[in-house]
């Protein structure tokens, strides 16, 4: 059954449902009919009886017994003056011919005295009145047999070549090619699908760009430190008497430089995956980022980087000192990175509009574009494209960042104006003294 195709599925459905109505056309018109028909004068009776009841002392009751005679077809007669009820009349075939539906009502006179009077409803023969509705009803049921079939093969195609059309493009879509695009629109649930998928494939898509852009980032990472490394390591194995610290200084800066780009990518598996968990204690945010912005400092001031952080008090916050410390180095190394040639970063802890702790990040580089800005905080992504030296990373820092702030539920984000440099930021709420 779950290898049919959805049309066939809603084809034999709808062509079920009217087959069941067929069923129950015939049902009412010819075997039900006579049952219902002494049903409704049974009932005609019933207002008979009522209608005589509100007239029974009037002076013009024989007049009123003429006019249910006439229009209703229903005699009324005293109990006694009337012979027991009838058997129904049959013809030589043993059909019903005509049969009568009796009731007596005992009516009380304005004089205390009882009237008896006995209704009689005759039931006219319906033998014909079936024949001629059988006739009709095998026209009927040929047309809307005819009708159902051309109207459910119509309904089951309409249904189901959007969704075969999803099908063939998702197909297209698993063989790689991103480009693909679904526009089936039947419905409101189709439309929305295709545009589910779309937005899919277009993810998709940038994921894949920054997966050949990290592979091209990472071998450009590897190959340059581990050149040198085996250059160096050659040079001292062939002249092990003339080595000196630079050459030394050289292998162990280059191996970090190894270290750094395996341990952002192992931090953001871990992390994406929710292998760390949060373990939240209450700790003195301000002196935690201020050690490693003195530490940061010292490891880039030989390169000419200079960072300086402002505060006018301490704070504490209620968060996981290890991770945030994690979040704030990244962004502090993405700061440096890219902070400019005048290798200067700012940071300034202060209590903002809204009464949260907001901690700026502050670079004069060159910048970024609108159009980079909502792409920052992707995994991969790096903002240079032409990869200098100078600029080191695997472009997961801030994607780093990003999962850390989230598993928190910090607020964060970036001001950037091209030329004029950037402000990363991230805010606490409740801090206290």
């Amino acid at each position: 059954m779950d290898k049919i195709k959805l049309k066939w599925r809603i084809f034999s459905f709808l062509l079920g449902f009217c087959a069941l109505l067929i069923i129950m056309l015939w049902m009412f018109q010819t075997v039900f009919l006579f049952d219902m028909y002494k049903f409704v004068r049974s009932k005609e009776i019933d207002s008979a009886i009522s209608y005589i009841k509100k007239n029974i002392n009037n002076t013009e009751l024989p007049s009123i017994l003429n006019e249910l005679m006439n229009e209703k077809e229903i005699m009324v007669t005293k109990t006694n003056d009337f012979a027991p009820l009838p058997v129904p009349i049959r013809d030589d075939r043993g059909r019903r011919m005509q049969e009568t539906v009796t009731k007596t009502k005992i009516f009380t006179l304005d004089n205390g005295t009882k009237l008896s009077l006995t209704f009689h409803a005759i039931i006219t023969p319906v033998n014909a009145t079936v024949n001629t509705i059988k006739l009709q009803l095998y026209v009927i049921t040929g047309i809307m047999i005819a009708m159902s079939v051309t109207l459910a093969i119509i309904i089951a195609k309409k249904i189901s070549r959007p969704i075969e059309d999803i099908n063939k493009s998702a197909k297209t879509l698993s063989k790689g090619n991103y480009d693909v695009i679904f526009n089936a629109k039947n419905f409101l649930e189709i439309s929305e699908l295709s545009d589910t998928l779309n937005a899919m494939a277009k993810e998709l898509s940038k994921v894949e760009s920054l997966r050949r852009e990290l592979m091209a980032n990472v071998s450009h990472d590897l190959r340059t430190p581990l050149s040198l490394i085996y250059s160096y390591a050659e040079m001292m194995h062939d002249f092990p008497e003339e080595i000196s610290k630079e050459q030394s200084q050289i292998i162990m800066d280059e191996a970090k430089r190894l270290s750094s780009l395996v341990n952002d990518i192992l931090d953001f598996t871990k992390i994406e995956k929710g292998l760390d968990s949060i373990n939240k204690t209450k700790f003195n945010i301000t002196e935690v980022l201020s050690m490693i912005a003195y530490r940061t400092s010292k490891l880039v001031e030989q390169k000419g980087y200079s960072i300086n952080f402002e505060y006018e008090r301490e704070y504490f916050v209620y968060a996981d000192e290890v991770k945030i410390s994690q979040a704030f180095y990244n962004m502090l190394i993405n700061a440096v990175n890219y902070c400019g040639d005048d290798k200067h970063i700012e940071i300034i802890q202060y209590i903002s509009d809204d009464d949260k702790l907001k901690i700026d990040i502050i670079d004069h580089g060159q910048g970024i574009s609108s159009e980079e800005l909502p792409y920052i905080w992707d995994r991969y992504y790096k903002s240079d494209k032409s990869h200098k030296r100078g600029v080191t990373g695997s472009g997961l820092g801030l994607s780093i960042v990003k999962k850390i702030f989230e598993l928190h539920n910090i607020e964060y984000g970036v001001d950037s104006e091209l030329g004029k440099g950037s402000v990363f930021w991230f805010k606490f709420e409740s801090p206290e003294l």
